[in-house]
Order: structure tokens, then C-alpha cells, then sequence
């Protein structure tokens, strides 16, 4: 039985999420975590409203939370570990706090300043993003690079998986790549309901003050591997460093999950809202076996899928 936990990234947030862990665990999403907030993690999560629940300072605490939450009732009902784990983005912090490199606490502390900084940074000036349908990497690196020497602010943000890669830029480079998308041959652009343009250089602002957090906090030795978004390896000694790195580069989370098949992995669980990363694993890696926990109803049934595997 090996394989892998993946956890979703900002976007997968819903009114509702966590409805049946709030009672469950008060120990991880009660008062302790609200304190560390600053604001009632249950109230946001049940009953939003979206507008609330979307923004990058509550979203990004929000789901780490949750899958956390959800990926503790997981564990106590695996036989082995995982081999590995990966997160998209914010999922990241999940699956090192998952491997114990974070506690459940710090790991919020990070979340939180860092949903605060990238909120901060993508205020200064009007930016956002938008994914490339159809589109392989040397097709989109192509565009943003064309776009750049004409003056424009535009990167490769998100590499997900084949013909799925999302750009960052200022607004009017996004609407830009929307124009030329059909002549570059890329199908289509679909704009993203974001804040701002997330890993690129318009989140520097943001690294520098992930910078004082990262700081201040400990980092243990992970009990499994976790591939980092920024080089899609295994997290290393500076695992700080990485995460900082994240907030400006791209997230190679399509080459992360090769990576994780070459290890061996051919076996990918989402745990968290949505499933979005079961997804990716299954347009990224062919024959990649897939499974869902997005809420407790999912956990005995996964494990047990896991067990006959």
C-alpha cells in the first residue's frame, strides 16, 4: 500500500465546509484556533458569506484547518503512513503540518500571516490571473516572455497539469494573453476569481514579510517526504526558504506529482474540500489510482481502499 496525500489550495473553499468536524474536533477548529486568528473559524466556514469566506486572509486559514481536521481522522485509521504528500500552494503548509515539519499551530500562524501578506501585496495594484486551456509549457512561457519584452508584467503562476497552466500579471497583460491565446494555438483563457497574481514577482511585498514568520518558527523532521511546490522535490533543510520562494515562482505541482510517480507513488489521495488534486494526479500520471476524503463520510471507506490495494 503506497501511496500518497495531496491537499487543495485556495479556490477550494465552500459556505459549509467543515459542517460535521466543528463538533468533532473543538480541539483543532474551537477556541485555540480562533484566538490564533482572530476571528470565529466556524462562523466564516458555515455561514460565510462567500464574499467573506473568499478572501485571501480567510480562505487560505480556513481550508488549512479544515483539511488538517480532516486528515487527523484519516490517519488514526490508516495501517501505514503515506510515502509522501504533497499540497497545491496553500496545500503545501497542510501536508508539512501533516508530516509533522509544522504543528497544527504554527502551521496556522504561517497560513494566516501568509494570507495576510498576499492579501496586503495584491492590493497595491490591480493584478490577477488566468489558466491557459490547451496549453503546454513551452506555449505559455512562449507568451508571457513575449509579453514581457514588450514592457508587460507576465509569468507562468501555476503548472497543474497537461494543457492546464495558469499566468500572473497585471490586469491588462491578462486580458492581453486572452486576445493572442487563439493565435499562440491555446484553445482558451478563462479569467480566475482571484485577488491578485500569485506566485509571481507582484507577491515580493508578500515575501518579505513571510520572511519574519518563517523567522520564528520551528520546523521538525518530516516522517515522510513532502515535494515542495518551488523545485517539485522533497523538502529539504530549509524548508522556511522554500516556502518563501513559493510565493514568487511557479507551482510545479504537475512535475511534483511525475516526481512522486518516479518514487514509486502510483496511489493519490485528496483529503480535504473539494478534489481538485485527485484531478491533477489523474491528468498528470497515467494509471494514476485515485481517492476522495472530503469529509468524514470518505474516511472509513478510503482506508479500507487502501488496505486491499
Amino acid at each position: 500500500m503506497t501511496f500518497a496525500v495531496l491537499f487543495p489550495g485556495q479556490g477550494s473553499q465552500s459556505v459549509g465546509m467543515g459542517a460535521d468536524l466543528f463538533d468533532e474536533r473543538p480541539d483543532l477548529l474551537g477556541d485555540a484556533a480562533d484566538e490564533i486568528l482572530g476571528w470565529s473559524l466556524r462562523t466564516v466556514c458555515l455561514d460565510g458569506p462567500e464574499e467573506e469566506l473568499t478572501r485571501t486572509d480567510r480562505a487560505q486559514p480556513a481550508l488549512y484547518a479544515i483539511s488538517y481536521a480532516l486528515w487527523d481522522e484519516f490517519r488514526s485509521r490508516l495501517e501505514v503512513p503515506p510515502a509522501g504528500a504533497a499540497g497545491h500552494s496553500l496545500g503545501e503548509y497542510t501536508a508539512l503540518a501533516a508530516a509533522g515539519v509544522l504543528s497544527f499551530e504554527d502551521g496556522l500562524r504561517l497560513v494566516a500571516a501568509r494570507g495576510l501578506a498576499m492579501a496586503d501585496a495584491a492590493a497595491r495594484e490591480p493584478s490577477t490571473m488566468a489558466a491557459l486551456i490547451g496549453a503546454d509549457l513551452e506555449a505559455a512561457e512562449s507568451l508571457a516572455a513575449d509579453r514581457r519584452d514588450e514592457g508587460g508584467r507576465l509569468w507562468v503562476a501555476n503548472v497543474n497539469a497537461p494543457g492546464q497552466i495558469v499566468v500572473a500579471g497585471g490586469t491588462d497583460d491578462v486580458e492581453w494573453a486572452g486576445s493572442v491565446a487563439r493565435d499562440r494555438g491555446i484553445r482558451r483563457v478563462v479569467p480566475l476569481k482571484v485577488a491578485g497574481a500569485f506566485h509571481s514577482p507582484f507577491m515580493a511585498p508578500a515575501a518579505e514579510a513571510l520572511t519574519e514568520a518563517v523567522g520564528t518558527t520551528r520546523f521538525e523532521p518530516a516522517s515522510f517526504p513532502v515535494w515542495a511546490n518551488a523545485t517539485a522535490a522533497p523538502h529539504g533543510e530549509s524548508v522556511g526558504g522554500a516556502l518563501v520562494e513559493q510565493l514568487t515562482s511557479p507551482v510545479r505541482f504537475a512535475e511534483s506529482l511525475g516526481a512522486m510517480a518516479g518514487a514509486g507513488i502510483g496511489v493519490f489521495v485528496h483529503v480535504g474540500p473539494g478534489d481538485v488534486t485527485a484531478g491533477l494526479a489523474r491528468r498528470s500520471i497515467d494509471g494514476a489510482e485515485t481517492y476522495v476524503v472530503s469529509g468524514p463520510a470518505d474516511l472509513e471507506s478510503v482506508a479500507a481502499a487502501l488496505q486491499s490495494t
